[in-house]
């Protein structure tokens, strides 16, 4: 998707000036944006963001509702307990992010790239992660349905304590999951990953191969 291409890029105002915690935007364009600072409870409703950076900046129950993010590069934020609906994230990196007890529901993450990424506790409802590439990323605790994975590599992905319903994992590129059989009970994997994870079930359950 293009910013054009938005249904509601024609009320798109670009955003001057600083942003302020605890405000609401709506219909705004944020581009070529450094984020700094307190911003902990903004909520931001059909706004754009393209080409966003953001270190270190302070999130905390900020929420995003029908909003776009393309191109950014978020490092150190706070993002936990925010809340995400209807939103797509295009060509993101996100890296150093807490971001738990977080609620993301019909959302999309295309082409991003989550790395230490803390989701411990998040609800993530109708969820997709197209061709990205998950990397130490701790869904502990955390609650999944209806989450899928096309394209995408997981690597070091945690979900330990999970709770799964509906998640699909057959069409993602690479599963390495380091808590084994551990957290995927609801999920849904193919024949050749059971094959691949085979020996962490055997593992598990005491069972020792030997030819």
């Amino acid at each position: 998707m293009r910013l054009e291409d938005l249904p509601y890029a024609h009320l798109l105002q670009r955003h001057t000036g600083p942003l302020r915690a605890d405000t609401r935007y709506d219909t705004v364009h944020f581009d070529d944006l450094d984020l700094t600072g307190q911003l902990g409870g903004a909520h931001f409703l059909e706004c754009a963001f393209t080409g966003i950076r953001a270190e270190n900046a302070k999130l905390r129950r900020a929420g995003f509702n029908e909003a776009w993010l393309h191109g950014g590069r978020l490092v150190g934020v706070d993002l936990a307990e925010s809340e995400w609906q209807d939103t797509e994230i295009d060509s993101t990196v996100l890296a150093g992010i807490s971001a738990y007890s977080s609620a993301i529901r019909r959302t999309v993450f295309r082409q991003c790239k989550l790395e230490a990424v803390n989701l411990r506790g998040a609800t993530l409802r109708d969820v997709v992660f197209e061709d990205c590439l998950l990397r130490d990323v701790d869904l502990a605790d955390a609650k999944l349905t209806d989450v899928t994975f096309p394209g995408s590599t997981l690597n070091d992905v945690r979900l330990r304590g999970a709770t799964l319903k509906g998640v699909d994992l057959r069409r993602a590129a690479a599963l390495d999951l380091p808590d084994g059989h551990q957290g995927l009970r609801g999920a849904i994997i193919s024949t050749h990953q059971l094959l691949d994870l085979a020996p962490q079930f055997a593992q598990a359950l005491g069972i020792t191969v030997k030819e």
